[in-house]
């Protein structure tokens, strides 16, 4: 399905929006492996996280749909989770894959574990190596890419330093954590979002966190919760983007999750001259929420590098795109991470930026873009990439001709009412 994005005036209203999809997928995942039934409100709509209740129905879990965004879990325990008769389908979402690879493996059972085409393409590496330090028996196509096939065993307890900042990773020995004897550590050399540290905490796991080390207690069994899921701030980012870009714009988001490790990208548009108002900040669940009220604003913009990246590695799309209407344009680096997401985004962002007649220049980990330019419209393609389709789509709002969104439909990875929602709200 392509979508044509036409020049806009202005963004106004209010938006409710999805659940998070990285909170979503981390409560699904503990709530088939604790005791009694969870009710989860607000649970991402997304293809993603529907991708895990798939694999977990598949693994046993019973579950109940409600609408589109209330879903009861029968948890099955700690050990109750049955052996697939079909290889479980991840379809593109890593953190299906990556974080339930800890699960897998300190189960009973062989299991076989792969996705789409993009996700195929995807390291595992990453997670292959501190499992198989605690045993894990995995292997993959080139000992690096799925399909996985895990066979569970007895696992064993480590202390892990994370040679990369990942919360996958984190999240998928942490998992693997709870089937062991003793207490698992990680430790970040920089931080990553700490959903999982939560959720697990939320749950009733045994949770120690000292600076950047998380220790878990093995053989910890979740108890169920009742608990709603924030607003995802990841898919926020493109609403807010829109909002700052057009002239005289005001936009308010409701309940939207406020997680240190994700608010970054608000704080880094706010540092940069944004006008975003954080009003009514509370808890729900565990995650910090809040409103935030956007409105119209010419960011100065920078340098985003280092630390700052882990923490709006998601982002960087739609920074991009604000970057050509900043005053002094943006430099990403250290960025790496992105060449291997559902689709190179460093090489995505910059072949799309250049056929909307934007000036940029891409580097080996970021890009330099140039402030103050105006895009001409074109034809974007979206690699089937959902940032992509969606960073691009909110460029289109800014540039002078129609635009072309080639294969939108995969939008519906993490916002499947996007384009509804970008439609009603701009003018």
């Amino acid at each position: 399905m392509d979508v044509t994005i036409l020049p806009a005036k202005t963004i106004k209203g209010r938006v409710r929006l999805p659940g998070d999809k990285s909170i979503s997928h981390r409560l699904a995942m503990l709530a088939a492996i604790a005791e009694g039934t969870t009710r989860i409100e607000n649970f991402a709509a997304s293809q993603d996280c529907h991708s895990t209740l798939a694999c977990l129905r598949l693994l046993g879990t019973e579950f109940q749909l409600t609408g589109e965004s209330v879903v009861s879990i029968s948890g099955r325990g700690l050990r109750g989770l049955l052996p697939s008769s079909v290889p479980l389908d991840a379809g593109n979402s890593g953190s299906t894959i990556r974080m339930l690879s800890g699960i897998l493996a300190g189960q009973s059972f062989e299991t076989r574990i792969s996705g789409d085409e993009s996700l195929r393409g995807r390291p595992m590496k990453r997670i292959i190596a501190p499992l198989r330090e605690m045993g894990a028996q995995i292997t993959a196509h080139d000992d690096n890419y799925p399909p996985l096939t895990i066979q569970g065993c007895p696992l064993h307890n480590i202390q892990y330093v994370l040679p990369v900042a990942s919360a996958q990773v984190k999240s998928a020995i942490l998992l693997a954590g709870l089937y062991c004897e003793g207490e698992t550590t990680v430790i970040e050399r920089v931080a990553t979002r700490n959903h999982t540290e939560l959720a697990m905490q939320s749950f009733g796991v045994p949770v120690t966190l000292k600076d950047r080390s998380i220790q878990i207690k093995g053989n910890s069994a979740p108890s169920a919760i009742q608990t709603t899921v924030p607003g995802d701030i990841s898919s926020g980012a493109f609403l807010i983007a829109a909002a700052t870009l057009l002239p005289g714009s005001q936009l308010l988001l409701q309940d939207v999750g406020m997680n240190p490790g994700r608010r970054t990208f608000v704080d880094l548009l706010l540092n940069m001259g944004a006008s975003i108002e954080v009003m009514n900040e509370r808890v729900a669940g565990a995650e910090p929420i809040a409103d935030l009220l956007v409105g119209s604003a010419l960011l100065k913009g920078g340098t985003v590098s280092g630390e700052l990246i882990p923490q709006v590695i998601d982002e960087i799309p739609i920074l991009a795109v604000l970057a050509t209407q900043t005053e002094i344009g943006m430099e990403i680096r250290d960025a790496g991470e992105l060449r291997v997401k559902e689709s190179d985004r460093i090489r995505s962002i910059v072949d799309n930026l250049r056929v909307m007649g934007g000036e940029v220049e891409e580097l080996p980990d970021g890009l330099i873009v140039k402030g103050r330019q105006s895009l001409s419209g074109g034809r974007i393609r979206t690699y089937r990439d959902h940032r992509i389709a969606m960073a691009f789509a909110i460029a289109g709002l800014t540039a002078v001709n129609p635009t072309l969104i080639e294969e939108a439909e995969c939008a519906g990875v993490s916002f499947p009412s996007f384009f509804e929602i970008l439609s009603r709200l701009v003018n």
